[in-house]
């Protein structure tokens, strides 16, 4: 049984949502039905990158600097950058950098206009483990959206768009980063 079956189990569009209620109006199912979809792609989604860390022996911050870095391999990046990027303090973010240092997926390389700075690089080898991991999976996806019409794709852009605006839009309250933790926790648990 694969995480999508484990987080779709006893999910149906006929039966009442926890998080989405029970109201009989067809609206209101056919709302219910998409969410629901979004949260079963999304477990599905958090249970690869925690294969992709699991399979590749990274956390998640070290793949998020990867990804950063592997977008545009030519572009100076500083570390300040990715402490601003991730949210972590300075010596977080010199301690994890040093972890991908010592793994041979980051070099630290002096600025030539600047002695007293660096730029983070990602070394090939990154980008051959990061290919080779993740390849399958973006063909696949891209496979799965390649034969979408250009209506189609604009609805979906669109709705993406404004589901993103939706959850960038919650308030964390007493900035604890609690409610992500239980939010995470939900859909890793469905």
């Amino acid at each position: 049984m694969t995480d999508v079956d484990v987080a779709n189990r006893g999910t149906t569009a006929a039966q009442p949502s926890y998080w989405y209620g029970d109201a009989p109006s067809d609206r209101r199912q056919r709302h219910q039905t998409v969410l629901e979809a979004l949260r079963v792609y999304r477990a599905a989604e958090v249970a690869m990158r925690r294969r992709t860390r699991d399979s590749m022996s990274m956390g998640e911050n070290e793949l998020l600097v990867l990804r950063y870095l592997l977008r545009d391999p030519s572009r100076e990046v500083r570390p300040g950058e990715l402490t601003r990027y991730l949210g972590l303090s300075t010596a977080s973010t010199t301690a994890l950098l040093d972890r991908l240092e010592r793994s041979g997926h980051i070099v630290r390389v002096a600025n030539p206009g600047d002695r007293r700075s660096i730029f983070i690089r990602s070394t090939p080898r990154a980008d051959a483990e990061v290919r080779q991991t993740l390849g399958n999976m973006h063909e696949r996806m891209l496979a799965a959206v390649i034969d979408m019409t250009p209506e189609e794709s604009a609805v979906v852009v669109a709705f993406l768009r404004r589901m993103s605006d939706a959850v960038d839009g919650v308030a964390v309250e007493g900035g604890s980063g609690e409610h992500g933790a239980i939010e995470d926790a939900a859909v890793e648990s469905s």
